[in-house]
């Protein structure tokens, strides 16, 4: 499951006891993540092309300037959790609130991360995702490099579909990062547009101004990206040497 970084939600999340069934275990809600790894950077693209791009949830991209829209991409690494281990790489675009025509930086506070992209490297995590939530998870290949800058490349069915290269940032004090964060994603799947509420404490955080490239290539996903007219470089990007996240149950919306 995808998380996004917002300081902006800090109430605690109520869950619902329920149970699914994917691939012959059991599920039980909340979901919790108790180790995961986070890379992510936040870029302004073409709004109308971001919204041509959701079109078919019915929400609306957040515009934070005239014309343009914030997409975060991000890699995670799930080390431990209810879900087993695995990697996964989001394309998540920020939208208003359902109904809502708000644009504006002030407009970002009360933004969610619309889930567009999600391929992961695991069959049961995919399952459950689409299953549970709505994610449009589909199966991928990663290949990770770890050195002094951090990189990583997403092929899907045998074609290279995107990468991104990290450099390193500036560590962000504990007090800033480690109270509980509340954030609502939205995701489409099967013509219902879905919204899933997570919470998540993130440790070992580190922030850089730009500090993160993507690299395209031509799978269908990596098309959809070049529409976005991506600049060279991001807004900001950060890492997270730990996240700890729980995930309750989807809520229809349309």
């Amino acid at each position: 499951m995808p998380c996004v970084y917002s300081e902006f939600y800090i109430e605690p999340v109520t869950h619902a006891t329920s149970k699914y069934t994917i691939a012959g275990e059991t599920v039980t809600m909340p979901v919790r993540i108790r180790t995961a790894e986070q890379h992510m950077a936040m870029f302004s693209v073409d709004a109308d092309a971001a919204q041509r791009m959701i079109a078919d949830s019915g929400l609306q991209v957040c515009r934070h300037r005239p014309g343009k829209a914030v997409v975060v991409l991000m890699l995670m690494h799930y080390v431990d959790g209810d879900l087993g281990p695995y990697y996964e790489y989001g394309t998540n675009v920020m939208v208003n609130p359902p109904g809502s025509t708000a644009s504006g930086l002030k407009a970002l506070q009360s933004a969610g991360a619309f889930i567009h992209h999600l391929p992961v490297d695991g069959a049961f995590t995919m399952e459950a995702g689409r299953t549970i939530w709505g994610y449009p998870k589909v199966l991928a290949d990663f290949v990770i490099r770890d050195g002094h800058g951090f990189s990583f490349d997403v092929t899907i069915d045998g074609q290279f579909a995107v990468g991104m290269d990290f450099k390193p940032g500036l560590r962000v004090p504990a007090r800033f990062t480690s109270k509980p964060q509340v954030h609502p994603t939205y995701s489409h799947l099967d013509g219902v547009t879905r919204m899933t509420d997570g919470e998540m404490t993130m440790s070992g955080v580190r922030y850089r101004p730009g500090g993160a490239t993507v690299r395209l290539g031509n799978h269908p996903y990596a098309r959809e990206l070049a529409a976005l007219g991506f600049p060279k470089r991001a807004m900001i990007s950060s890492s997270a040497d730990n996240v700890e996240m729980t995930f309750a149950d989807a809520k229809e919306i349309a």
